[in-house]
């Protein structure tokens, strides 16, 4: 019978399409020859001027000079506007003379030209295309993957680098987490001791560290002439040693606070308090000066009500606006903020602890972060619904990268999973038509010490499948055609500068390790 399956496996791979693209495209129809590159090449732009012409030019066709000529017939790259595909969709037509890309928008031939990135051999300087016809659209409208800056502080180079990977994967979102117990990387200069101390409080390698507001806005602009939206998370009430060190005013008590090498605490911001009320909209003012994404993630996980229960001001608010007891203010305190950004024409995202427990009714500008699987199911899942509220679908289980394939550091058996887990199991990958479901995230946290060396191995391969997951409007592959792409297609990955970790358990040797 191993044999059968084996022969199975070789007659699926000859039947892959000579260059594989992951995530899929919906419809790709192969045909005979090539498109080669010219040192001078005709750029015939049917419509509207897209915005990513620049990265055409400097990232895909490098060796070649684009000159923009009025006739179609003359040109080897037409670019024309469809505004009769939708958003993010895109229609590629390659043959010996000429490329054609078709898209409604900027951000269809910008995924058209992801596709190309993975199609191009090439030699001597020469991209070499393979004849076909695609025709794709994404199955989500909202893609994300989050990075943790908060626990570990990553080099605005190192962002950069994911969110070029964000890019190359199609998606469309980068979650930005900014403010942990570890440190504060935000600059706020209403507030300065926040990055002069909130930024220092780690003591751990790659823990010390803040980005100005001037790298904010380089990094805003970089991931924008990408498609990609940034998401800042800005933790509250939980998450919150950092800024209670630089401001323990902030707390219920003022006490000295003790920063967690990992987890966290039962100091968190006081709800019941005005000037901590009035310092975090201060804050929110700066975010979005700085980020012009619809969303502003505000946490709202992991905070422990121990002292808000004997806080006098947490229990007077709770008396004044009739709150049932301190989880019905955390749903006081949400609403508050969310209102905020409601008067800014913003959403508020909140992790699904948010809707734990019934109480004070939370804005409709509320989205809930479906995270927690492992200890909830889908119980926010479930509650969001049913309060009629959009849903991110993030699961610790199988979408957290964070968690090795063999236990590590802080990381249990029971928190390891491998590549097949997420292509078979993943519970955010709902294929029922939901008007709840805004789309799907995946993250990237750095607990125990994660730090910039280790992040590609705990990616690749697995956010390979979720990035299928995302995208791919088909009906899914088994997984052993979908694995047999994904090894294909690891030296182009490697090539972009992405080492990849192991995919299987199984083929984890014993010399290989997460450091």
């Amino acid at each position: 019978m191993k044999y059968v399956i084996v022969i199975i496996l070789m007659l699926h791979t000859l039947c892959l399409p000579a260059q594989t693209i992951i995530p899929s495209p919906e419809k790709i129809v192969q045909s005979d020859g090539e498109f080669q590159t010219k040192k001078q090449m005709n750029l015939f732009i049917g419509g509207t001027k897209p915005d990513c012409l620049e990265y055409l030019q400097n990232e895909l066709l490098r060796t070649s000079e684009l000159n923009q000529v009025n006739g179609k017939a003359e040109a080897d790259i037409r670019m024309i506007t469809d505004t009769s595909l939708v958003t993010e969709a895109y229609r590629l037509q390659i043959t010996p003379d000429y490329i054609e890309i078709r898209a409604a928008g900027n951000e269809g031939f910008f995924y058209a030209m992801q596709s190309l990135r993975q199609l191009a051999s090439g030699q001597n300087g020469t991209l070499i295309f393979p004849c076909l016809k695609i025709e794709d659209s994404p199955r989500i409208g909202f893609r994300s993957f989050l990075l943790d800056s908060g626990r570990q502080y990553q080099k605005v180079s190192t962002i950069k680098k994911y969110i070029d990977m964000v890019a190359m994967l199609k998606m469309n979102y980068f979650h930005w987490h900014l403010t942990e117990g570890l440190g504060w990387r935000i600059e706020i200069k209403r507030y300065p001791r926040l990055t002069q101390t909130g930024a220092f409080v780690g003591k751990g390698p790659e823990q010390q560290g803040f980005y100005s507001q001037e790298e904010i806005k380089e990094v805003v602009n970089y991931a924008a002439g990408r498609c990609i939206t940034i998401i800042p998370e800005i933790d509250m009430p939980g998450h919150a040693e950092a800024a209670l060190v630089a401001y323990p005013e902030l707390g219920c008590f003022g006490d000295t606070i003790e920063v967690p090498e990992n987890g966290f605490t039962k100091n968190i911001f006081c709800a019941g308090k005005t000037h901590t009320l009035d310092f975090l909209k201060n804050v929110l003012d700066e975010v979005c000066e700085l980020f012009p994404s619809t969303y502003i993630h505000l946490g709202g996980d992991e905070a422990p009500k121990g002292n808000w229960d004997i806080c006098p001001d947490c229990r007077q608010c709770i008396k004044q606006y009739g709150l049932k007891d301190s989880h019905d203010l955390q749903l006081w305190f949400a609403a508050t903020m969310a209102d905020y950004l409601k008067a800014k024409g913003r959403k508020a995202v909140f992790w699904g602890d948010v809707v734990y427990h019934d109480g004070y009714p939370l804005p409709d500008n509320t989205v809930i972060h479906w995270w927690n699987w492992r200890g909830h199911k889908d119980k926010a899942l479930r509650e969001a619904v049913k309060r009629d509220l959009p849903v991110i679908c993030g699961t610790n289980y199988y979408t957290y990268l964070n968690f090795p394939l063999t236990p590590w550091n802080g990381y249990e058996e029971q928190r390891t999973f491998d590549i097949k887990d997420v292509y078979t199991a993943n519970p955010s990958y709902i294929k029922d038509k939901n008007s709840c479901l805004l789309g799907m995230s995946c993250a990237l946290w750095t607990d125990h010490g994660v730090r910039e060396h280790m992040i590609d191995k705990r990616l690749f391969p697995r956010i390979l499948a979720i990035a299928e997951q995302m995208w791919n409007r088909n009906e899914p592959e088994t997984f052993e055609v979908f694995y047999e792409k994904v090894k294909s297609q690891k030296g182009w990955f490697e090539k972009q500068g992405y080492l990849f970790g192991p995919g299987l358990k199984e083929e984890i040797t014993s010399d290989f390790s997460w450091d």
